[in-house]
């Protein structure tokens, strides 16, 4: 831990420490960077002095802080997730960095994170943590049931990985750090751009646009199937009857741990370029783990379909839900149809429309602008008739099953047990289409999953149908 903290200190002030260097470099005077390292490794070592956690029969307590003093204390009957994850440097010097989640947003200095422990205590004090105060100590002493492995990782399904936008984000970040510190205007600068610019004048622009896309689509793919692997190689699924347990990482690991007593359903996602090459992300939600907090209820990254699909059959098969994969969603009618399209095409067709009425009144619209508009009202079609094609929902006994969205389709199953409350939403388009939209509010995952454009006269026969009872007819 005296290792681990100066380091993750220094990480945290490294532009300070760079601004230092530099301009000790320039008046030959290093006291500066000197100084600020000291100060660094001072406050870290001061960390570990000054940090301590307890466990308590009704309260877990961490008290923090150098200079201002902080007593975490968190009812052990709000612990709702515990993660455990291991850097590179955590991993050489047997450390680990456990976490606790309670489901609700914290704040900076409110997240209950105990890092650099033994990783030898840390299985058996996770399992502490999980288990509810009114067990006693009995159960605290309790072997743990078998897991049986329900997913492996595969080499394989990283091909899955360049289809998604990680590598761009991955791309756009370092450009951004690289203007950030000025070396931007030193490429700019360079004479490699020069000469680009050269190329660019004497073969085309439309040629040099071409081969720097597909330039950008390989460095894109690598640094997407870079990610891919070190974040999810080795991943393993376990169940042991009453939980869940996803490990994977490779330079990082990270261990979560899913109470299947608070497991609400499952995501399914889809998006087009994922779904275009047969493969799918499963989510869990989780009652208490929020679906924003990215890793925290990830149960199969992105891989093939097939495999998704009866993963979620296997974490679901015991809620009578073997035949989801297989159930044919009810599509939402005509009205629904329409809409799709109309929000699709009218925005292209308002653009024609004036660039139409500006070349009619003389300005010069270029032949590559129709044929630009023409592509994308194809492109608007084809997303319209998707978005169409993947808008449906079920009802099996106890569950309900929604699906929507072509860009980024998720297919929802969520258990009865776990709604609290229904919304029918119209707006005023959807009035006069004669459609609604059903709100279901728990407080698993997202908060609220949604029945998008139902028939309105069908929107309280379904809810009646997941929920018996909540679509009586009032008599006040």
């Amino acid at each position: 831990m005296l290792l681990v903290h100066p380091v993750n200190e220094a990480v945290k002030v490294l532009p300070v420490l760079f601004v230092s260097f530099v301009i000790g470099s320039r008046s030959g005077n290093h006291l500066w960077g000197l100084v600020i390292v000291t100060l660094v490794v001072l406050f870290a070592l001061l960390r570990w002095f000054t940090t301590s956690y307890r466990i308590g029969p009704v309260h877990v307590q961490l008290r923090t802080g150098v200079f201002q003093k902080k007593l975490l204390s968190v009812p052990r009957s709000r612990i709702r997730s515990v993660d455990v994850e291991a850097g590179v440097m955590h991993r050489l010097l047997g450390l680990s960095i456990l976490r606790i989640g309670t489901g609700q947003q914290a704040g900076k200095g409110e997240k209950f994170e105990l890092n650099a422990l033994d990783s030898k205590v840390v299985p058996a004090l996770r399992e502490q943590l999980l288990q509810r105060a009114e067990r006693g100590a009995a159960a605290l002493r309790k072997a743990p049931p078998a897991a049986t492995e329900i997913a492996h990782w595969r080499t394989e399904w990283v091909r899955y990985a360049p289809f998604s936008f990680t590598g761009v984000v991955a791309i756009a970040a370092a450009v951004g750090v690289l203007f950030q510190y000025g070396f931007g205007e030193r490429v700019a600068n360079s004479s490699l751009v020069s000469s680009s610019i050269d190329s660019a004048e004497r073969f085309g622009i439309a040629l040099v646009i071409v081969v720097g896309l597909l330039i950008l689509l390989i460095v894109a793919s690598l640094f997407a199937c870079a990610r891919y692997l070190i974040a999810y190689g080795n991943l393993t699924v376990t169940d042991d009857g009453a939980r869940l347990h996803v490990n994977h990482g490779l330079l990082k690991t990270r261990s979560t741990t899913l109470d299947r007593k608070r497991l609400r359903g499952t995501s399914l996602s889809e998006p087009l370029l994922l779904r275009i090459a047969k493969g799918a992300k499963l989510d869990a939600i989780m009652t208490g783990v929020s679906a924003e907090k990215k890793e925290s209820s990830l149960l199969l990254p992105q891989a093939p379909a097939r495999e998704a699909l009866r993963m979620m059959t296997v974490v679901l098969g015991d809620a009578g839900l073997h035949e989801n994969a297989q159930k044919p969603l009810t599509p939402h009618g005509p009205a629904a149809k329409r809409r799709r399209y109309t929000r699709a095409v009218v925005p292209v067709l308002v653009v024609a429309a004036a660039l139409g009425i500006a070349e009619a009144f003389g300005a010069p619209i270029p032949t590559t602008v129709w044929i630009a508009v023409v592509m994308v009202l194809l492109g608007a079609l084809f997303v319209a008739r998707d978005r169409y094609r993947g808008l449906g929902h079920a009802v099996l006994p106890g569950w309900l099953i929604t699906r929507h969205g072509s860009l980024d389709r998720t297919r929802h199953s969520l258990e009865a047990a776990g709604i609290i409350g229904w919304t029918v939403r119209q707006t005023f388009f959807q009035r006069r289409a004669g459609v609604a939209t059903i709100v279901a509010a728990t407080p698993a995952g997202v908060g609220h999953y949604e029945v998008l454009d139902i028939p309105a006269d069908q929107a309280w026969a379904l809810i009646d149908a997941v929920t018996p009872g909540a679509g009586d007819t009032w008599a006040h």
